[in-house]
């Protein structure tokens, strides 16, 4: 089980440029889903790495059913390296995402993002149409599955 809320409330207070994407941002649109792992795509910019590193740092990330015991550090240099991490955290998984199929980059999502703030840190979230978009783009059956329920709740607004 994560505990978003201690995740997000973390990146918010270390100024990491990122949206909530995927299941938590289906909640945050009134979804009534269970997601258990937190989305976010990141800004790859060296402060950014930088900030989103130390925002984790004392969580004990670790790539997410990798073999115990393989050496993995998340440092700037390390997320400059890779793209997309999948991790387990103390709080639970957290997915990292440089870019996301049907949305791109952080810089591509960001005019298709607003602003919330709730209570324990502001952060960006994908508005519902472009979360769609996105859903519809990955194909997954469990995200093809959520589809119908925001459509409802794009429709509602």
């Amino acid at each position: 089980m994560s505990d978003i809320e201690t995740l997000l409330g973390r990146l918010a207070d270390h100024d990491v440029a990122f949206i909530v994407v995927g299941g938590v941002a289906a909640i945050l649109h009134g979804s009534a889903r269970v997601t258990y792992d937190l989305d976010v795509v990141y800004a790859r910019d060296p402060e950014n790495l930088e900030a989103l590193a130390a925002a984790l740092a004392d969580l004990n990330p670790y790539l997410r059913d990798a073999p115990p015991g393989l050496p993995f550090t998340l440092d700037a240099a390390t997320l400059a390296h890779g793209l997309n991490f999948t991790l387990s955290t103390d709080r639970g998984p957290l997915d990292l995402l440089g870019e996301i199929v049907g949305g791109g980059t952080y810089e591509d999502l960001l005019p298709t993002s607003r602003r919330v703030d709730l209570g324990f840190g502001e952060f960006r979230v994908l508005e519902l149409e472009k979360l769609i978009d996105v859903k519809r783009a990955a194909g997954r059956p469990k995200d093809l599955e959520a589809i119908a329920e925001l459509e409802t709740l794009a429709d509602a607004d």
